[in-house]
C-alpha cells in the first residue's frame, strides 16, 4: 500500500465513484422525457464494500473509476409511464442531491487530510 493509501485511504475512489455516479444520474435527468429511457445506476454501497476489501488486502494501489464488474443496473419506477420510461424526476433529484451531499462530505475531509498533513510537513501543531 503506498503512502497515498495510507494517508487518505478510500477516499480519492469513493470522490471518483460519486463523481461518476452523478453523471450517471445527470443522464437519467436529461432523459425524463425520452420515450423507452431505462434509469440506471450503481450500487455504491456494494462498490465501496468491495474496494475496501481490496484496499486490506491488496498492496497495489486501487484503481480508480468504474470497472467492467460495477455494471450499470437499471432503476424499477414506483409508478409506471405509459411510454416506458422509467425515470423519476423528484427521485433522481433526491438521489443527486443526496450523492452531491456525500461528495463535499468526502471532499471535507479530504480538505481536513491534507491541511493536517501541510502541518506536519511545517511542523506545526
Amino acid at each position: 500500500m503506498g503512502l497515498f493509501d495510507e494517508a487518505f485511504g478510500v477516499h480519492p475512489f469513493s470522490m471518483e465513484l460519486r463523481l461518476n455516479r452523478a453523471e450517471i444520474i445527470s443522464s437519467n435527468l436529461a432523459n425524463v422525457d425520452t420515450p423507452g429511457f431505462k434509469a440506471r445506476d450503481v450500487d455504491y454501497k456494494q462498490i465501496m464494500q468491495s474496494v475496501a476489501s481490496e484496499l486490506d488486502t491488496s498492496s497495489q494501489p486501487v484503481s480508480v473509476g468504474l470497472s467492467q464488474n460495477d455494471q450499470l443496473m437499471f432503476r424499477v419506477p414506483y409508478q409506471a409511464s405509459e411510454d416506458g420510461n422509467t425515470v423519476e424526476l423528484n427521485v433522481e433529484q433526491a438521489n443527486f442531491f443526496s450523492n452531491s451531499m456525500d461528495f463535499q462530505t468526502s471532499l471535507t475531509f479530504m480538505n481536513m487530510k491534507i491541511n493536517g498533513l501541510y502541518k506536519a510537513i511545517k511542523g506545526e501543531s
